[in-house]
């Protein structure tokens, strides 16, 4: 289903401009044979600069097979349609509509007359984003400037801390963390997102992608999507529906294949670097 969300200009974090439109795709199961009668676990996901919100469809489709509620909004101003053209600039608002969109949804999870009525266990909240929505899905859930505390767990593909944001991150409370990211990454280094996996404290996993470029292992059908998606599921299912034991299987298999590698320590398995933009 489609909703048409219209963010005002008084809650916005750029009142000048006026409302800001938020078109948002929401994916979910009819029935869910675990849950039937359940509302179910909410993710709300954002995508990357320059990239239309249904290029992750195969990713967002198998994240509501599985059982969840999935919304993705269309930013303003960085999607390829945008009217006036692109502006990357603009993701310094992105923290406040992805907050809006949360508070949207949650609403509708309450409204008798909302076809999301009970569809939504506004207490299982995750953010999941990739790239700049990565950057945009950390500072809603780890960062002092932005955070919302009806998220329960963050899920960032390839992303980064974006110093743009300000605030601190992991400075007011933490979430459980997913960290993904590509080797061969030359959009955002590897050490943007060791970057967060070590800054930030447990329970925190890091999904190493070995021979992985940006956009690929969440764009492309093939066993890297499919891992990730999987990998994904894991990680939300133990946080928000406690769950925990395929996760743990996952950490515990020494190659999920594909050149994926899901690991829980205490610092990212890859080398240390700069991260551009980063604080």
């Amino acid at each position: 289903m489609s909703l048409s969300l219209v963010e005002p200009a008084s809650a916005s974090s750029d009142p000048a401009a006026g409302p800001r439109p938020l078109p948002t795709v929401v994916r979910y199961p009819v029935v869910h044979a675990a849950r039937p009668h359940d509302p179910l676990p909410l993710i709300v996901f954002s995508q990357g600069f320059a990239e239309p919100a249904e290029a992750y469809a195969g990713l967002l489709h198998a994240w509501a097979a599985a059982g969840f509620v999935v919304a993705d909004p269309t930013y303003p101003r960085t999607d390829p349609d945008a009217p006036g053209g692109l502006d990357e600039s603009d993701i310094v608002n992105h923290p406040a509509d992805l907050r809006f969109v949360i508070r949207a949804l949650v609403h509708a999870a309450a409204d008798r007359s909302s076809p999301l009525h009970h569809r939504i266990d506004t207490g299982e909240v995750a953010v999941v984003g990739q790239s700049d929505g990565g950057d945009v899905s950390l500072a809603v859930a780890e960062n002092s400037c932005c955070r919302d505390r009806a998220v329960r767990a963050a899920v960032i593909l390839s992303g980064a801390e974006l110093s743009a944001f300000g605030g601190r991150y992991f400075a007011a409370g933490h979430v459980p963390l997913l960290v993904t990211q590509g080797t061969a990454d030359t959009i955002n280094a590897p050490a943007c997102s060791a970057q967060i996996y070590d800054e930030a404290p447990q329970p925190k996993y890091y999904l190493d992608m070995v021979g992985a470029e940006h956009l690929p292992p969440y764009q492309a059908p093939g066993p890297v999507r499919s891992g990730v998606a999987r990998v994904v599921v894991a990680f939300l299912e133990a946080f928000l529906e406690r769950r925990p034991a395929e996760l743990r299987q996952l950490a515990n298999e020494a190659t999920l294949g594909g050149g994926l590698r899901l690991s829980h320590g205490r610092r990212a398995p890859v080398p240390e670097g700069a991260c551009p933009g980063a604080p």
